[in-house]
């Protein structure tokens, strides 16, 4: 699990820059007077694709955060603290493990009856966010493959 997110967190970190050099990059070549339709949607794309992913690894650091906070040992350790919720000590001092899942983003605890709940280590405008985020992006993508209806005219006419 750690493992996991050793890989994604210096992956996030570098994803969202290079869609948004390859976006910005994409229309500072062209000009944005002359960018045309195919242009401005695969840049948008680029551009909603680097904010999805930067909301991701945003996420991604809070439950690395989480996960370091619950492996630690020592005093006040028991039960985990990411899985303490205020007005609700009762469920998580029968907490005990935890996984973390990736989609949505979220830290999860465990409790000794075999339940299971979703700690408040993940904003809730994360996973939100970076859904509708890649989903822009997706639908940016597809607008960019559509070919012009437009007809070429004759410049003889």
């Amino acid at each position: 699990m750690a493992f996991l997110l050793l890989l994604l967190i210096p992956a996030g970190l570098v994803v969202p820059f290079a869609l948004a050099g390859h976006g910005l990059g994409t229309l500072g070549r062209v000009g944005l007077r002359g960018a045309d339709r195919r242009t401005w949607f695969r840049s948008g794309a680029s551009l909603l694709g680097g904010v999805a992913a930067a909301l991701y690894t945003w996420g991604l650091l809070l439950i690395a955060l989480a996960v370091v906070d619950a492996e630690d040992g020592g005093t006040d350790s028991s039960p985990l603290r990411p899985c303490r919720t205020p007005g609700r000590w009762e469920r998580a001092l029968t907490v005990v493990d935890y996984t973390v899942d990736y989609v949505p983003l979220r830290f999860v605890c465990e409790t000794k009856h075999g339940g299971r709940y979703a700690a408040e280590s993940v904003p809730g405008y994360v996973n939100p966010a970076v859904l509708g985020f890649a989903l822009a992006a997706v639908g940016c993508a597809a607008a960019a493959l559509v070919p012009e209806d437009r007809p070429e005219r004759d410049p003889a006419v």
